[in-house]
């Protein structure tokens, strides 16, 4: 079936207006899964069975159709590859208040392929997808139209302190913007922490990617600025600095690596207190024993309904009662870890 997506409200549209209209007032939070790590990790993208072999391309379709039909989170991203089949095709979106989203770029520092070493090296720009393919499945002579595919996605840049690798990223950045703008293309930006290590080295790096955001962003109007950001937790200090700067933005943390249960609903609940507005977590539901029922914990946390370590118990008792090993024992599964920021760690 090929269906154009009607111009029906999404939870996701009608939660950023809440923000924008009362940024310090509004308890709407956007709880996002991303499901576009075939675009990274390739092969190695749908995670792994119990007996530890890898998962297939239609399994990872099959967690995209049930967590969105579960109807919990605002928005889905994927890949390009992903949106045509599940949103063109399929429909999925169709009837449903989850937004889809598409994977716009994937620069070199997301490259983790196995006997790979591009993520040691500065972030190069770079694209697969296109926005005629994400938007109408094909090249079309005027893609500004609406299409059966999606019309946001997201954009990720990699600052790394690095003049030359920096001046790429931020022109390639600069020339997406036109054509989303041209193709009325919203998009999501991402900022990763630096993904090499800079010379001089970076002394504070929560404070180099919030500078370097706001310095970006003053030269952008708002016909071309991002929906909202996603950015790594920096801690609290840092996350603050950055939400109270520009009160229009609305500032998102990304999930990281896979880490216990408790890893993801504590930065889920500090985020949440500190001041963001959306979280959007991969890997970490990915790799969880149950991917609905830890939907679900991270949406009572979202909604200020329970807290960290008691959302990890009420965890443990129900993936028991779906028959279900824990990938670690609850005593482990309760402490926090420390996580690697680097997308390929």
């Amino acid at each position: 079936m090929n269906h154009l997506q009607p111009p029906q409200p999404k939870r996701l549209d009608e939660k950023l207006a809440e923000i924008r209209a009362d940024p310090t007032g509004s308890n709407a939070f956007i709880l996002a899964d991303a499901k576009d790590a075939d675009m990274a990790f390739g092969c190695l993208a749908p995670g792994r069975r119990r007996d530890g072999s890898l998962k297939s391309r239609p399994e990872l379709l099959d967690a995209i159709r049930a967590v969105s039909e579960q109807g919990l989170i605002d928005l889905m991203l994927m890949s390009a590859s992903s949106v045509e089949r599940l949103v063109i095709e399929e429909g999925l979106f169709r009837e449903s208040a989850v937004t889809p989203a598409g994977r716009i770029n994937d620069s070199t520092d997301i490259w983790v392929v196995r006997g790979g070493r591009y993520t040691g090296e500065p972030s190069h720009p770079f694209r697969t997808a296109t926005l005629d393919h994400l938007k109408h499945g094909r090249l079309v002579e005027d893609a500004s139209l609406p299409g059966p595919g999606v019309d946001l996605g997201l954009y990720s840049i990699t600052p790394t302190g690095d003049l030359e690798a920096d001046v790429r990223t931020l022109e390639a950045f600069a020339q997406f913007r036109v054509e989303a703008e041209q193709k009325r293309f919203r998009y999501f930006l991402e900022v990763f922490n630096p993904n090499v290590a800079s010379t001089p080295a970076i002394d504070d790096v929560g404070a180099f990617v919030n500078d370097f955001i706001a310095r970006t962003l003053a030269g952008v109007t708002s016909a071309g600025r991002p929906q909202f950001l996603k950015v790594a937790y920096n801690g609290p200090r840092a996350l603050e600095e950055l939400v109270a700067y520009d009160p229009s933005l609305v500032v998102g943390v990304l999930g990281g690596s896979a880490g216990t249960t408790r890893d993801a609903f504590q930065l889920l609940a500090d985020a949440r207190r500190h001041g963001a507005r959306v979280a959007l977590f991969g890997r970490k539901i990915n790799s969880a024993e149950d991917q609905l029922a830890f939907v679900e914990h991270l949406r009572q946390i979202a909604d200020g309904g329970a807290e960290p370590a008691d959302a990890v118990r009420s965890y443990h008792a129900r993936i028991k009662t779906l028959g279900l090993a824990p990938n670690r024992p609850l005593d482990d599964d309760l402490q926090v870890t420390e996580q690697s920021l680097c997308y390929g760690r």
